[in-house]
């Protein structure tokens, strides 16, 4: 099934120089990417984007973090494309994401 989801590609991917990488990863896998934005998050979207986080004791160290330089937010189109960004992207923590996806790499 086709399918649409957004990712966003974080501050320090940015400053690292791994857009480019990162969109050829999803792009070499067949996906379309149908939208592209560099923006600045604030405050308000960080909130309402992490909603599930926002009591979490770490969330103040994630808003800053997100809000304080660019992010790029994309929409790719393909087949399963949930489940396989879940699995090109790796674990949240990057410390348990396996080489081969892009919080592992």
């Amino acid at each position: 099934m086709r399918e649409r989801t957004m990712l966003l590609i974080k501050p320090d991917a940015i400053q690292r120089g791994l857009v480019g990488p990162i969109l050829a990863r999803f792009e070499k896998k067949g996906f379309k990417i149908v939208g592209l934005k560099m923006l600045h998050m604030t405050k308000e979207l960080s909130k309402e984007h992490y909603g599930h986080l926002v009591s979490k004791p770490f969330y103040p160290d994630l808003e800053k973090f997100i809000t304080e330089q660019p992010i790029v937010a994309l929409v790719i189109e393909g087949k399963e494309a949930v489940e396989v960004t879940r699995l090109i992207v790796g674990p949240t923590n990057a410390s348990k994401a396996p080489g081969g996806t892009i919080r592992g790499d």
